[in-house]
């Protein structure tokens, strides 16, 4: 769940408060993310407290920003990664959410966007367009008219969709 997030007033004064725009959300994930994360929490003895975090910087606070960014260089240079920006993970979050047939107003709640508008501003050109959906369509139906008189032509059929 997202319910709080970290201002930074100075280096050490940390503020907890809710997300902009009124953005919280629980986010749904697979199984298997659950497991690694729980791992996480056992191995850092996190799991005590509701309110302790994840990730854990000075005095029991929130790491900083900068100490973040530090981690995904670290991370991105190990992996060769060098351009992967660590916004652009959500990026490919929410294109997967769309590739995998997500419709607007459940990607745009995974993401804590305040509007619809806001997701389909940024995402639109990801979702089939209509062309899209009357092509694959057609082809589904022809592959089915066909299998039994074409055989040959319904792999051809099935590719274009």
């Amino acid at each position: 769940d997202v319910r709080r997030q970290v201002q930074r007033a100075s280096k050490r004064e940390v503020e907890i408060r809710p997300p902009k725009y009124g953005s919280e959300r629980t986010v749904y994930i697979p199984p298997g993310l659950v497991t690694i994360l729980s791992q996480h929490v056992a191995a850092r003895g996190i799991g005590q407290s509701p309110d302790a975090w994840l990730f854990k910087g000075e005095n029991g606070n929130p790491p900083h920003q900068n100490t973040v960014g530090y981690w995904w260089r670290q991370a991105r240079t190990k992996a060769k990664l060098d351009t992967l920006r660590l916004h652009d993970l959500r990026h490919y979050y929410a294109s997967g959410l769309i590739a995998d047939g997500c419709d607007v107003v459940t990607v745009q709640r995974a993401l804590g966007h305040k509007s619809a508008t806001t997701t389909l501003n940024t995402y639109s050109h990801l979702w089939p367009s209509a062309e899209d959906r009357t092509r694959a369509a057609a082809g589904r139906m022809l592959t089915a008219a066909l299998v039994d008189v074409y055989p040959s032509c319904t792999e051809e059929a099935s590719d274009a969709t």
